[in-house]
């Protein structure tokens, strides 16, 4: 898998930016650089090297880990979730070490950012597998997702939305895509991602009609989240160009492709129509969990928690009313190893 340019270990890799090899005058095409991202639900990474302009991807790992599991009732991380999510970081730390990354930035997001207990979870995770994470701020997030995937939007002038639906929260970013790169105009982090506003505002009901009851509820607290910022949107602009990142959008268009099973060659950089997408989650919120899961493309993983996300989808139509959305399986990971590769080549040459 080949990235190209969308901006600017038995010794262990460094966390952050701390170099393991010495300086050199450009890209050490056979260093490799690494992008961790532990998320409420998912534990993702990404292994690449630089090439030409981009990079190519030498190594991938994901597993949904629910870490943020039970958070919005107790306001602490559950001794269950952190043993998944140690179990997939370890995965991770091995991988790390095999590949012999000389570079590598670990972040955590939503749900160590609220849990009491997120900083202690930081340290076991340190002492059990060696990886330092770095609780990243939701507009250190939201500006990772843009340098990761801004490249996906179709061309056009003046300000575009990029939306990321999380586990935890959701980060809506308004960019001026005039320069090069992209500046951000304003951001907004929504504290209801699909594992939040699943167990805050559950989707339930005996048959479709108190389903879609059921999902109108959620649509209404997420929306009445994003009334401040959606204040301060041009609804005069013109066209409305509609960027999305997420487990969400990328598993609303393999439903929308009727895939056999998830293709990210066919997902990555398709733009689907929003009368398409909104027509899903209709579809998908009048079904029961059990007949959701048995969509090939959504499954027993992700059906309970697919329709709060497309609560939260609906609702960022509403406040930014596109005729299409550009989908993108990328984001904070390749925004990190973006940032990583530019910062070490800018340093190596001085």
């Amino acid at each position: 898998m080949v990235h190209g340019p969308d901006l600017a270990a038995p010794r262990p890799p460094r966390e952050g930016g701390r170099r393991a090899h010495s300086p050199a005058t450009q890209h050490n095409a056979r260093a490799s650089y690494a992008a961790l991202d532990l998320g409420t639900n998912n534990c993702r990474l990404l292994i690449a090297r630089p090439h030409d302009e981009g990079f190519v991807v030498v190594d991938a790992f994901s597993r949904i880990v629910r870490l943020g599991e039970g958070l919005a009732a107790t306001g602490k991380l559950s001794d269950t979730a952190m043993d998944r999510a140690v179990s997939a970081l370890s995965v991770c730390a091995d991988k790390l070490r095999r590949r012999r990354v000389s570079l590598v930035r670990s972040v955590a997001t939503e749900a160590c950012r609220r849990a009491s207990n997120g900083r202690e979870f930081v340290q076991r995770v340190y002492r059990e597998t060696g990886i330092a994470l770095e609780i990243i701020s939701p507009e250190q997030e939201a500006r990772l997702a843009v340098l990761g995937c801004h490249a996906l939007l179709e061309p056009g002038e003046g300000s575009a939305l990029v939306f990321d639906i999380g586990g935890g929260s959701t980060e809506l970013i308004l960019i001026d895509t005039d320069g090069s790169p992209p500046r951000v105009i304003d951001w907004f982090s929504a504290p209801w991602g699909v594992v939040s506003l699943s167990e805050t505002e559950p989707h339930i009901g005996d048959d479709r009609e108190s389903l879609l009851t059921s999902y109108a509820r959620m649509r209404d607290r997420v929306t009445e989240s994003f009334a401040q910022f959606a204040a301060k949107l041009d609804p005069a602009r013109q066209p409305a160009r509609l960027l999305g990142t997420s487990g969400t959008v990328t598993t609303l268009a393999s439903v929308h492709l009727d895939l056999p099973s998830y293709d990210r060659r066919q997902i990555d950089g398709l733009i689907v129509p929003v009368t398409a997408m909104r027509e899903i989650s209709a579809r998908l919120a009048g079904m029961t969990v059990a007949e959701r899961a048995e969509l090939a493309c959504i499954g027993h993983e992700r059906a309970d928690l697919v329709v709060a996300g497309c609560a939260i989808l609906d609702a960022i139509l509403d406040i930014w009313p596109a005729d299409r959305l550009g989908v993108a399986d990328r984001g904070i990971r390749e925004g990190i190893l973006r940032s990583l590769m530019a910062r070490d080549l800018a340093r190596n040459a001085q």
